[in-house]
């Protein structure tokens, strides 16, 4: 008997700066994310990628990527991809990109990845507040250049 329909395995899911892909076929993430260190909010991100590899199911299927914000009610991008995958041993690629994605409160937002409405995994991105380090504090002299020569 030949399975018509296997729903799929999420092998990875990966928020990144920005993804490329070579004249090869393989890809090429660039800045894989953990966490968002930003200097203030609100600031706003120009770009995020996010890369999902799909393995060992059959058929034809949604994909579905959200960025969720702290509240875990607000959606703040989503995106859809239909794929197919034709056998077990094959495995789909998908990027999603979520541009100008403003970032209004430092907290845990979420990013969630379901294929045909069954969610398949769901991980927090924390934005952290961290002014930047060469920032004078009030009352503080500025360093003086020290001896050229």
């Amino acid at each position: 008997m030949n399975a018509t329909r296997i729903l799929p395995d999420l092998q990875c899911s990966l928020l990144c700066e920005e993804i490329r892909q070579e004249i090869t076929g393989n890809f090429f993430l660039v800045g894989v994310i953990n966490f968002l260190r930003v200097p203030q909010v609100p600031v706003v991100a120009l770009k995020l990628s996010l890369f999902n590899r799909w393995t060992a199911g059959v058929g034809q299927f949604t994909e579905t990527a959200r960025l969720i914000a702290p509240d875990q009610t607000t959606v703040l991008r989503k995106g859809e991809v239909k794929f197919v995958l034709q056998d077990a041993t094959l495995h789909a690629t998908n990027v999603t990109l979520f541009g100008q994605v403003e970032f209004k409160t430092v907290g845990t937002y979420y990013v969630e990845v379901l294929v045909d409405d069954v969610m398949k995994l769901r991980y927090p991105v924390p934005v952290i507040l961290a002014p930047p380090q060469n920032q004078q504090q009030p009352g503080q002299t500025p360093p003086q250049p020290g001896p050229t020569g």
